[in-house]
C-alpha cells in the first residue's frame, strides 16, 4: 500500500483500510447544507510542509534547552520616556543580560548602574548592549559614565574606537554612521582602534573616525584657529599643519605630541621644533631620536607634558592585551 490513499485516496486501496472504513461510515459526521470543499494538496507540497514543521519544532526544543544569557551587574536606576531592554519596557531595577540590547527613543533617557563599576546614562536614540560587566558597546546615540572602579576595569566599544576608563567621567557620542566624539569632564580616556591611540585628560575631547579611528585630541578651550585648522589637517589637508602650531599654547603640546606620531615624515620637524618651544624637554631627548619615531624618546616628550607619566597609561593597553 502507498501513502497516498491515506492523504488523497489517489493510490490503490488496501482491503483492511476499506472495511475500516465501511464499518465506521454510520460514525461519519455529516455536516447540514452544502458540504465543504476539500483542498488535496500534492505530494510535494505535503513533504515540504512536513519538514517546515520538523524544523519549527526542532528549534523550539532548541530554544528550551539553550541556557538563558546571564545577568550583567547593571541594572536600571531610572528612565523616562520609551526606554527597552531585550523588546520589554524597562522598569526600575530590571537587570541587564549580556547581549541584550538597551533602546531609547527621541525622547527617553534610562540610566543604569553597577555597584561595582558607575553609572551609565543613554540619552534619547541610542543603542546600547552589554557582552559582560566591564565590557559595553554604543552602536549609536549618546552615553554618559560616571565610573568608580579602579582604572581600565571598564571599557566602551564603538563602531570606530574603543573607550578605556582610566578612572573618570565622559560622555560619548557615536552617529549613525559609526563616528564618534568623546569628552572628558573628569580623569582620562583612553582612545584606540588598530595602531592608533589618543590619550584624552579632563578638558579635552577627541573626534573618531569609522575608517579611521581614534583622531588628534585637543582642549575644549583651544583657540578655534588651532581647532578649525585641525579639522582640515584631519581631513587629510596637511597644509593646515602650519595653522595648528602658530596657534598652539603650552596646554596644547598634548595635541603636538600626538601629532608627532602622525604627521608625514616630512612634517614631523616642525612639529618637534614647535613643541619643543611650549615644554620643556629632558637633555637625553634628541630630535633626530624623535622623528624617527623612538619610543622611549616619545616616552619622554609625554613625560614633558607634565600631566600623568607613561607607565601609568600604558599600563591600560598591558590589562586590555590580556583579556
Amino acid at each position: 500500500m502507498t501513502e497516498d490513499y491515506l492523504w488523497d485516496r489517489s493510490g490503490p486501496p488496501d482491503p483492511e483500510i476499506v472495511e475500516l472504513e465501511r464499518r465506521l461510515a454510520p460514525m461519519r459526521y455529516r455536516a447540514p447544507g452544502r458540504p465543504r470543499e476539500v483542498v488535496l494538496w500534492p505530494a510535494r507540497s505535503r513533504a515540504w510542509w512536513a519538514v517546515a514543521a520538523a524544523a519549527v519544532m526542532g528549534a523550539v526544543a532548541v530554544s528550551r534547552l539553550a541556557p538563558p544569557a546571564p545577568a550583567t551587574a547593571w541594572r536600571v536606576d531610572s528612565f523616562a520616556g520609551q526606554a527597552q531592554l531585550g523588546g520589554q519596557a524597562a522598569t526600575v531595577s530590571m537587570s541587564l543580560h549580556a547581549g541584550q540590547l538597551v533602546s531609547t527613543d527621541g525622547g527617553a533617557e534610562v540610566t543604569l548602574r553597577a555597584d561595582e563599576f558607575g553609572t551609565i546614562s543613554i540619552g534619547p536614540d541610542s543603542r546600547l548592549h552589554a557582552a559582560t560587566n566591564r565590557r559595553i558597546t554604543l552602536e549609536r546615540g549618546v552615553l554618559h559614565a560616571f565610573i568608580w572602579a579602579p582604572p581600565r576595569e571598564f571599557v566602551v566599544d564603538t563602531p570606530s574606537a574603543r573607550a578605556v576608563d582610566l578612572g573618570c567621567q565622559y560622555t560619548l557620542k557615536v552617529d549613525p554612521s559609526g563616528d564618534g566624539l568623546l569628552k572628558v569632564s573628569l580623569g582620562w580616556v583612553a582612545f584606540q582602534f588598530g595602531d592608533h591611540e589618543s590619550f584624552i585628560p579632563a578638558g579635552a575631547e577627541c573626534v573618531t573616525r569609522k575608517h579611521g579611528g581614534p583622531g588628534i585630541p585637543y582642549y575644549e578651550d583651544a583657540p578655534q584657529s588651532l581647532r578649525q585648522s585641525l579639522a582640515l589637517f584631519e581631513r587629510g589637508d596637511d597644509a593646515a599643519l602650519p595653522g595648528v602650531l602658530a596657534a598652539a599654547r603650552p596646554a596644547d603640546a598634548l595635541t603636538l605630541w600626538h601629532l608627532l606620531t602622525r604627521a608625514a615624515e616630512r612634517d614631523r620637524g616642525a612639529v618637534f621644533d614647535r613643541f619643543a618651544q611650549l615644554v620643556t624637554l629632558p637633555p637625553e631627548v634628541t630630535r633626530a631620536a624623535v622623528l624617527r619615531r623612538d619610543a622611549h624618546s616619545l616616552d619622554l616628550c609625554w613625560d614633558a607634558l607634565k600631566l600623568e607619566n607613561t607607565e601609568w597609561w600604558r599600563g591600560w593597553e598591558r590589562r586590555w592585551d590580556s583579556r
